[in-house]
């Protein structure tokens, strides 16, 4: 029995290392030879390459870069833009932090139960001590610190930090409470959030990035390094960044009840709901419906993008300018480009379980007095009204693609049309005006 155990773990062990090195990982140094892989010796549709790059270019991309087992098969760069220039991350930074949490927790200067006062002190908020006290790192990497994301949400200021709700019963994703978690890593290692960086994992993946204003700045490649890392769960090449294979796991998965798809920090898709920045409202779709049901993604403002997609050993990177039309958090560029990925790739990688109609549909006029008229590739059934928190304030019947919406008192709005298929339009903001 005992050599029998012996021949598991030895054969465990040896899968392990196998699976690691069936990865491709770049050395560390700044110009690194990156070994690539043909489209064509993948079996890939090479024909709608330059659909999908067309499309990069048409929506202001700057840099875009396909990985295939670690190798690159895809780089694109845009105009005066290269493969040495730095771009930032935005909100996809997030991600970077989430993973240093775990670090941290795991070299034992934090643990994520711990109350955020411990390592900010108290009066870190405006919110009575009780309520304060109740906030802890899990709730920072979560977004659910119960504080107001509403006004100021990107004040760090104690006066900003106001009680709305008590930590884990409210998801709203609020920048100022995952900023304080870089003072919370900090406060906890002693030394700063740049040089923590810098040592657990700029130097141990090769990433030549750097912090600015709590923004992250880095190369396209920088960005796929950091993507391949992940895909390989925490681990660069044999180095290990991040141990805690719990902790991982849970990074990357639903963290909470409130939003099905956000786990610590980074975004989640297949778990047919989500919810967005600014809005109480929980939407019954995937996050991306034609992307893979496993994807993980950090995304950012003006599309910054990190797919991770586990199932087929592929990691997905897009810098630039904004594009598409914005959707909330999300924009549309992420369904469509996962559209034409899904032809390049030669067969459909997204499963939707709730159908998504097409993103062309135009509502006009809006500004709006009383009836709106519909132009889209799909009939229109009826429309849900609802106000910015997420609450649905009147349901209208669609005949004609015109909707009356005399009775809506004057505002901003946010309206779902569903079409006769029973398939949801991405939600559209409008604007009510008296007559």
């Amino acid at each position: 029995m005992r050599c029998t155990f012996i021949l598991f773990l030895f054969l465990f062990s040896n899968s392990l290392v196998q699976s690691q090195n069936s990865l491709y990982f770049p050395d560390k140094t700044y110009n690194a030879t990156w070994d690539t892989v043909s489209p064509a010796s993948l079996g890939w549709c090479t024909n709608y390459i330059d659909t999908v790059l067309n499309y990069v270019d048409s929506n202001d991309s700057k840099g875009f870069i396909i990985l295939q087992d670690g190798k690159i098969a895809l780089e694109h760069y845009t105009g005066t833009f290269t493969a040495d220039s730095f771009w930032y991350w935005a909100s996809a930074g997030k991600t970077i932090t989430s993973l240093l949490t775990g670090i941290a927790q795991e070299e034992g200067y934090l643990s994520i139960s711990d109350t955020t006062s411990k390592y900010l002190g108290t009066n870190w908020t405006s919110c009575p001590q009780a309520k304060e006290d109740m906030i802890t790192i899990r709730n920072q990497l979560t977004m659910t610190s119960g504080l107001d994301d509403v006004t100021n949400p990107d004040c760090q200021d104690p006066i900003c930090l106001q009680y709305l709700a008590d930590a884990g019963t409210r998801w709203a994703y609020h920048n100022a409470a995952y900023l304080l978690l870089q003072s919370v890593i900090s406060s906890a290692t002693g030394v700063t959030y740049s040089n923590y960086t810098t040592t657990r994992l700029n130097q141990k993946t090769g990433m030549f990035g750097f912090w600015l204003d709590s923004t992250y700045y880095s190369r396209t490649r920088d960005m796929a390094r950091f993507g391949l890392m992940i895909l390989n769960k925490g681990v660069w090449n044999q180095d290990t960044l991040l141990h805690d294979s719990i902790y991982f796991h849970d990074m990357v998965n639903t963290s909470q009840n409130l939003n099905n798809s956000y786990g610590y920090l980074w975004w989640l898709n297949g778990k047919g709901s989500y919810m967005v920045p600014g809005f109480q409202f929980v939407f019954p779709t995937d996050l991306i419906p034609n992307a893979p049901d496993d994807m993980i993604a950090a995304l950012g403002k003006n599309d910054q993008k990190i797919y991770v997609i586990p199932s087929q050993n592929r990691v997905i990177v897009r810098m630039g300018n904004t594009s598409g039309t914005p959707v909330l958090a999300l924009s549309s560029f992420d369904n469509q480009l996962w559209s034409k990925l899904d032809q390049l790739f030669c067969t459909p990688t997204g499963i939707t379980s709730t159908p998504e109609a097409s993103t062309e549909l135009k509502i006009f006029p809006n500004p709006l007095t009383s009836v709106c008229t519909f132009n889209s590739t799909k009939e229109i059934s009826y429309v849900n009204i609802l106000d910015l928190s997420g609450k649905l304030i009147l349901q209208k019947t669609v005949r004609n693609n015109q909707c009356n919406l005399s009775e809506l008192q004057a505002g901003c709005y946010l309206m779902l049309p569903f079409a006769n298929d029973k398939s949801i339009f991405p939600p559209q903001k409008i604007i009510k005006i008296s007559e």
